[in-house]
């Protein structure tokens, strides 16, 4: 099978999308090297070099021009003799000439529907129109989960036989040991405290970092906090100086894949207490890393958590205190919800996520 993928966030997302896109190219042409995978973007960069290297990952690149990605890309695919066209972030091509072409759509959350207040009206409009169109173009779609499934049925009025959960996995550092040198380096690089919880993910409102913070303010309990800034941030600043708490969280930016993987390995507890999420693979990557997880009870979350992470509201910050509390002080029962964690995430690991993406694209064709 020849299979296109729309390679835009491959090449030009660091975080979320782009891990997706990069993850599912990697664990396809491993474990299925007889297809061939073709990237077609206007430009590369030096993010997934390593993958493109492959003998059976091609770049193409796309036509020039200002709406190419929606006017030209899926031509460009055609042209190039691919049997599927896979989007990966909820958009497909607009247009499409005469030549047999199936298409597959990943769609990862609806949360601008679910949660209008975080996006402005024009956002909003946009994302909708996009997600519905390749919704209702798209032989199949793919929802990153149960929750992302009846959220599509909901908002965009698609039957749910058309739409298959598969599951996404996470970048290979946290499944990896890390050597005892890179170990000491981020150590001493992010002068970490001997013990922490942590917090991974963009600081805006939706991940509600805020109510950890309040969770551990008159407590000892260091947080550690990756994650790019945003306005939400000064609500934050603001209440740690208020709460003589500035040396209490340390906020750390510009993490590699390998620092964050031992970060996560170093952790007490990691702390998610995000709204809502389209899956949650910072909930995954902890669990690869043998960390127990504190995370919502709400969307999408128990499934990437599993029976033995422990969950609050949300919205309860004495709740969240309560549970990281107990934690903090019962090493045996951290220990024992790292491991019944580490049993349950190996369903997210490469080869089942690559065998079911496989048999789609079979299917299909």
């Amino acid at each position: 099978m020849k299979i296109a993928f729309d390679a835009k966030r491959f090449f030009h997302n660091t975080s979320g999308l782009g891990n997706y896109s990069r993850d599912l190219v990697r664990i396809l042409s491993e474990y299925f090297p007889d297809n061939e995978y073709l990237l077609l973007n206007k430009n590369k960069s030096e993010r997934g070099k390593d993958i493109l290297d492959r003998s059976n990952v091609k770049f193409i690149q796309t036509s020039k021009g200002s709406l190419s990605r929606q006017l030209k890309m899926g031509k460009d695919a055609q042209k190039a003799g691919a049997d599927i066209f896979h989007g990966l972030s909820g958009e497909l091509p607009l247009k499409w000439d005469k030549t047999p072409i199936k298409k597959i759509v990943t769609i990862h959350d609806l949360i601008f529907v679910r949660y209008p207040q975080y996006y402005s009206f024009f956002d909003r409009k946009i994302h909708f129109w996009k997600f519905k169109k390749a919704a209702d173009m798209a032989d199949k779609i793919i929802a990153i989960s149960e929750q992302t499934k009846r959220d599509i049925v909901e908002f965009l009025k698609v039957p749910e036989s058309k739409i298959e959960v598969i599951y996404q996995g996470c970048h290979k550092a946290f499944k990896e040991q890390q050597s005892p040198e890179l170990v000491q380096a981020a150590k001493e690089k992010y002068q970490l405290p001997e013990r922490f919880i942590l917090n991974v993910g963009t600081i805006e409102d939706r991940k509600n970092l805020l109510n950890v913070v309040k969770a551990i303010s008159g407590t000892e309990i260091p947080l550690v906090v990756v994650g790019r800034k945003t306005k939400y941030y000064q609500k934050i600043e603001t209440f740690l100086k208020k709460n003589k708490m500035e040396k209490q969280v340390r906020f750390l930016e510009g993490v590699s894949m390998d620092e964050l993987a031992v970060i996560y390995k170093l952790a007490d507890i990691f702390v998610y207490p995000s709204f809502f999420e389209g899956f949650g693979i910072p909930v995954i990557e902890a669990l690869f890393s043998n960390t127990v997880v504190v995370t919502s009870n709400t969307s999408c979350l128990p499934e990437a958590g599993g029976k033995d992470s422990v969950y609050i509201n949300p919205n309860n910050d004495l709740d969240i205190r309560a549970k990281i509390k107990f934690l903090w002080d019962n090493e045996s029962e951290r220990k024992r919800r790292a491991e019944k964690g580490f049993e349950f995430v190996q369903k997210f690991n490469d080869e089942p996520i690559a065998k079911e993406l496989t048999n789609l694209y079979q299917k299909i064709i």
